[in-house]
Formats: structure tokens, sequence, C-alpha cells
């Protein structure tokens, strides 16, 4: 059983979506394209004065929907690679020098294990963060776009109650979460010194405090 990030048909779990057709199955969150680039939108709206974007990605993951949506809202965008807890540190330390006004972590199973030390070094050197996930906000995060994590979670659940039962994995489809959410920390905000639009806040699903 498997839940969250990456393409299982690329790794080599399942067969297809639809047919997994081996032994094991689950749920992927939805993310990349309108996701990604919505995340992009709303943190300009956050912190519209910020001349530049730094998009922190893991070696070889996309960045593409992102530095698009960069594009579009005419604003100056730069990737940062980090695969390492050494890489994470160094990427901060070089926005920082560079001057970066915000930055979006492009979704990555690597960063979400890490995300307390992630929204520390976004917190230390004050650069105000987008994310994916609510857990990366209720950490100290600025804000996130994303799936909510809870859904692939009771997929999950309910599909081992199933196997138990005596279904096989092979024919129980791998489901995408679909369920997106924005939530704001409205602490991270204050202690960066930024007001939250209300056209942000009235489109959010849940404000921290």
């Amino acid at each position: 059983m498997f839940q969250g990030g990456g393409d299982p048909i690329r790794q080599g779990l399942v067969a297809s979506l639809n047919r997994p057709g081996g032994n094991v199955t689950g749920a992927i969150n939805l993310t990349g394209g309108t996701i990604d680039a919505k995340s992009v939108q709303f943190l300009r709206e956050l912190v519209p004065a910020a001349a530049s974007l730094g998009l922190l990605v893991n070696r070889g993951n996309r960045s593409a929907d992102a530095r698009a949506a960069a594009r579009e809202l005419r604003w100056e965008s730069q990737v940062f690679e980090a695969s390492t807890d050494d890489d994470l540190k160094t990427a901060f330390e070089t926005m920082a020098k560079g001057k970066v006004g915000a930055v979006n972590v492009v979704p990555d199973p690597f960063f979400t294990n890490r995300r307390a030390q992630i929204v520390a070094l976004a917190a230390q050197y004050a650069i105000p963060g987008s994310y994916s996930f609510r857990e990366f906000v209720t950490a100290g995060g600025l804000m996130s776009y994303g799936t909510d994590l809870r859904e692939p979670n009771r997929v999950a659940g309910n599909y081992v109650g199933r196997i138990l039962k005596g279904e096989k994995p092979a024919d129980l489809p791998v489901q995408q979460a679909v369920q997106v959410e924005l939530v704001i920390n409205l602490k991270t905000a204050k202690s960066l010194g930024l007001t939250v639009p209300q056209s942000i806040l009235v489109r959010a699903d849940e404000v921290i405090e």
C-alpha cells in the first residue's frame, strides 16, 4: 500500500492506475500543472513587493509549471536544487545572499519529510514561502496550496480494510486525491511583516492564528 507523491507507473509499482496488476495499490496526490501555478500566484499576491522568486526543487524533479507561472506574472525566478540536508542549508543561504524575495517549494517527498527544517530555514532568513501541504504551515510555514493529505490517508485505510477482507490489490484502482486546500499562517505572516490581503483570506480553507 502506498500513498503520497510520485508517479507509481514510472516507479514500476503498478502497470496502470486503473488496473495495478500486482501486489500494491494506493492513493497519489494531485500535483503539478494548475496546482503549482496557483501556488505561485497566491504567493505573488502575498508578497507583491518581492522582486524575485526562488524555486526549491529536488534534483531531477520538475519546476516547469511553477516557472511558467512566474513568467506569466512577470516575476523573475531562479531554481535552487537540493537533495541533501546540506543542500537545503546552502540553497537558503544563497537565496538570502541574492536577496530572493520569496520561495516556492516544489512538491517532493524529500521536502515533505524535512518540512520542519525547511520552515526553520525560511524563518531564519526571513524568506516568505509557499508549500504544497498544510503540514508545512502547521509547522510554521507561511502558506500552502495543494492536496489535503488526509484524503489519500482515508483511501489507504479503506483499501487496507478491503484487502484484509479478501480483495486483491491488483483489482483496486490507484486513486488520485482531488481535494485541494489553501492554508494561511497569520502568525508567520506577522513575523515577516506581511499583511495578508482580504482577497486571499476569503479564499482560504484554513487560517492559522
